[in-house]
């Protein structure tokens, strides 16, 4: 089932240990990763101090774009979650200064609403 999602671009939970070594360049003094989801070959990282978007393209997947979102930019988010004949749950975020929401889908395995809760911990301190 997990290649099936991968296939149909849902997300699913990793263990932050596992990228830790991956993002040594990327995170600055005393930022860990604490939560992440990967989307196919991008990732959702919550680190302690941000909210890491890793977009890899191109075939290879060497070319790699790093958004870093601070926690407080974030002005508002939603969940949906998956219902009965619904197969995916989606995360919507709104960054101050843009009125369009950056909209990230997930298997319906994966408990959104523990996504929502990390978020939220952040967003809301």
């Amino acid at each position: 089932m997990a290649l099936l999602d991968a296939l149909f671009g849902n997300a699913s939970k990793i263990d932050p240990s596992d990228i830790q070594a991956d993002f040594a360049q990327v995170l600055t003094t005393g930022e860990v990763i604490e939560h992440a989801y990967r989307l196919i070959r991008d990732l959702l990282v919550f680190t302690n101090k941000r909210l890491i978007l890793v977009d890899k393209q191109g075939l290879t997947g060497s070319k790699i774009e790093y958004h870093s979102i601070p926690y407080h930019s974030i002005s508002r988010f939603s969940v949906e979650a998956a219902g009965t004949l619904d197969m995916d749950a989606e995360l919507k975020l709104w960054l101050s200064g843009s009125s369009t929401a950056l909209q990230k889908t997930f298997s319906k395995r994966l408990n959104i609403l523990e996504v929502q809760s990390v978020l939220a911990s952040y967003v809301l301190r």
